[in-house]
C-alpha cells in the first residue's frame, strides 16, 4: 500500500476534523431543538408537505381564503409548535402555512416562502424571532407579491427594511420576553413603515409565541401558554380583518 505524503496526511487530517465538526454541529442542533407541547402536537394540519404545514377551516370564507399567512418559525423551533394559534386564525377563514425549514433554521432557507407565495392572492408573511428577520428580508425582496407582514417578538434588520413598503405591518411583543433584544427592537422601528400596528401581550414571554415549553434566557410568563396563544390568534385575526 502506497504511503501518504506529508501534505496528503495534513489534508486528510483537516478533512476528518471538518467532518467531525459538522457532525458535532448537527448533533448539537438536534439536541437543542424545541419540540411542540402535547396540546400543539394533537392538532392536525389539513395538509403536510416537505415544505409546510397547512391549516384551513371547513367553514372558511372563500374571500378570506384568498389570504395566505405564510409563517417562518423561530430558530430551532419545530413548526408544530405554532399550531394552536395557527388553527385559530384558520378557523376565522384564513389559510395558514407554517414553513418547514432545514434544521429548523430560517437562515438555512430564507426564500422558503417561494414554495407557498401565490400570485393574484393576498400573501401575508410572518415570523417569530429569527424567523421574522428572515421573513422581512423575503418581503423586502418581493414587495410586489407581499400584502403585509407580521412580527412575533421580532423585527427587521437593514437587509429586510420595510420602511418604504406600501403594505401594513403588525408587530406583537410580550411584556415578560427576555430573549428579544429590546434595544435593537426599538432601533429597528426605523425599518418599519408608518402603517405599523404595535401590540403587547401583558404577562406573555418569548416562548409563549409558540407552544414548546421554556426557552433558555426567557422571562417567566405570568399568564398561561393557552392564554397567550389565544391572544396571539385574536390579535392577528383582528388585524387581518382591518386590512382586508
Amino acid at each position: 500500500m502506497k504511503k501518504l505524503l506529508r501534505w496528503q496526511k495534513i489534508l486528510l487530517g483537516m478533512l476528518i476534523a471538518l467532518l467531525l465538526a459538522i457532525a458535532g454541529g448537527i448533533i448539537y442542533i438536534k439536541l437543542n431543538i424545541y419540540t411542540p407541547s402535547s396540546t400543539a402536537s394533537a392538532i392536525d394540519p389539513i395538509k403536510v408537505t416537505k415544505d409546510y404545514e397547512l391549516f384551513t377551516s371547513e367553514q372558511a370564507d372563500r374571500a378570506k381564503e384568498k389570504t395566505n399567512l405564510i409563517f417562518y418559525p423561530g430558530a430551532l423551533v419545530e413548526p408544530a409548535s405554532y399550531r394552536i394559534w395557527a388553527q385559530e386564525v384558520a378557523n376565522a377563514g384564513y389559510r395558514v402555512y407554517i414553513l418547514k425549514l432545514p434544521f429548523d433554521l430560517a437562515v438555512m432557507a430564507p426564500n422558503k416562502a417561494n414554495a407557498v407565495v401565490k400570485s393574484h392572492e393576498k400573501n401575508i408573511l410572518g415570523g417569530h424571532s429569527l424567523g421574522g428577520v428572515m421573513a422581512s428580508r423575503y418581503a423586502h425582496n418581493h414587495q410586489q407579491e407581499i400584502s403585509g407582514m407580521i412580527f412575533l417578538a421580532s423585527y427587521p434588520d437593514e437587509k429586510g427594511s420595510l420602511a418604504k413598503s406600501s403594505f401594513p405591518v403588525l408587530s406583537i411583543t410580550a411584556s415578560k420576553d427576555q430573549v428579544l433584544n429590546h434595544k435593537q427592537y426599538q432601533k429597528a422601528k426605523n425599518y418599519l413603515p408608518k402603517m405599523t400596528t404595535y401590540d403587547v401581550i401583558k404577562g406573555g414571554n418569548h416562548a409563549g409565541f409558540g407552544s414548546y415549553g421554556a426557552q433558555k434566557g426567557d422571562g417567566q410568563a405570568t399568564i398561561s401558554n393557552r392564554k397567550q396563544q389565544k391572544e396571539i390568534g385574536q390579535i392577528i385575526i383582528h388585524w387581518l380583518q382591518e386590512i382586508n
